[in-house]
């Protein structure tokens, strides 16, 4: 099973949390680009599990292992393979819940679609743990763009309601996970340095594309751009970015469009958030089913697994954001 997204640079990701390898195929990488594998592997660092005490105590090294597509540290320009092997997981912790779907997971829709033959320990190819490949593509597009001026950085702005500081955000997730529970929050990202003029009208636009990649992050369920729903309760004469020229050049004096109209880069900061929901796999008895003897159940999750995967999103929505916006900018006739 893959998943695939992009125009100009195709990403198939391929593997499942608990298989030997996960991994990713990208088509249109541009030929001769040199790729800073240090840099690339400190990134993935970032979201790599078992780093700290509020995120599951897997461990796992998430090392590169480029597979084609790189020669001598450049870019060949065909197809670049990239995979990363699972060291540590514990198939074994699943055995107890195979008939039981986990409420909030993907457990009952995956049985329905695919007769109960996927492999959905840890989650199977619907876990978070498959973001790890999503990081090396987009990784590699952050060296990029970073080379073309662009800047891309996300940070937590709430977990559970809570937004006073990152510590007072950490020890709600503490909270969570005393009690056998878990909770969601806001991501916010930004990018800087995205000239004006990229994207396009309706389906071509901006917001669809880094929308259709962040949506397939595991667990994001909204996303919004800019004032984003909050714009709903504005007068027009309050949403309005009105116009001024600046240092040569129009530009909006507020950013209630988040750097986006019409689908296309205004050329001011791109400003989007990601909604996480509460990690579906908790120790906290529920109610479920049985798909073998259909009957009422009950089920508490085994296993080793995030209290809040807010913190560990944050790359990961940097890596969406970098692969849209490189998708969308080589639609210019004088591409990245």
């Amino acid at each position: 099973m893959t998943s695939t997204c992009g125009q100009h640079i195709r990403i198939k990701i391929f593997g499942a949390s608990h298989a030997e390898a996960i991994g990713v195929t990208v088509e249109g990488f541009p030929a001769g680009y040199a790729v800073d594998t240090e840099k690339l592997q400190a990134f993935l660092e970032r979201r790599a599990p078992g780093r700290d005490r509020y995120s599951t105590s897997r461990r796992e090294p998430d090392a590169v292992e480029f597979q084609s597509g790189l020669l001598d540290g450049r870019t060949t320009g065909e197809p670049l393979t990239a995979i990363i092997r699972n060291t540590n997981a514990r198939s074994s912790d699943y055995a107890s819940i195979a008939d039981t779907p986990r409420p909030g997971h993907a457990d009952y829709t995956a049985w329905v679609k695919y007769g109960g033959k996927l492999d959905m320990a840890g989650g199977g190819p619907f876990s978070g743990r498959m973001t790890a490949p999503l990081c090396i593509a987009g990784g590699i597009a952050l060296q990029m763009l970073a080379e073309r001026g662009v800047s891309i950085h996300a940070r937590p702005v709430s977990v559970h309601g809570v937004t006073e500081s990152e510590e007072a955000m950490r020890e709600e997730v503490s909270r969570a996970k005393a009690a056998g529970d878990s909770v969601g929050g806001i991501v916010e990202c930004v990018a800087e340095g995205v000239p004006a003029g990229i994207g396009g009208p309706l389906f071509d636009g901006l917001e669809s594309r880094i929308a259709s990649i962040t949506f397939g992050i595991p667990a994001v369920k909204g996303v919004e751009f800019g004032a984003g729903f909050g714009a709903a309760e504005l007068w027009g004469s309050e949403n309005n970015d009105a116009f001024e020229m600046r240092k040569g050049r129009p530009v909006t004096r507020t950013n209630n469009c988040g750097g986006i109209l019409g689908g296309i880069s205004t050329g001011g900061s791109l400003v989007f958030r990601a909604a996480f929901k509460p990690t579906p796999s908790i120790a906290k008895e529920q109610d479920t089913v049985n798909l073998r003897t259909m009957e009422n159940a009950k089920i508490s999750v085994p296993g080793r697994h995030d209290p809040c995967i807010v913190f560990r999103a944050v790359p990961v929505v940097e890596a969406a954001a970098a692969l849209a916006i490189l998708d969308a900018w080589m639609d210019q006739a004088e591409s990245i």
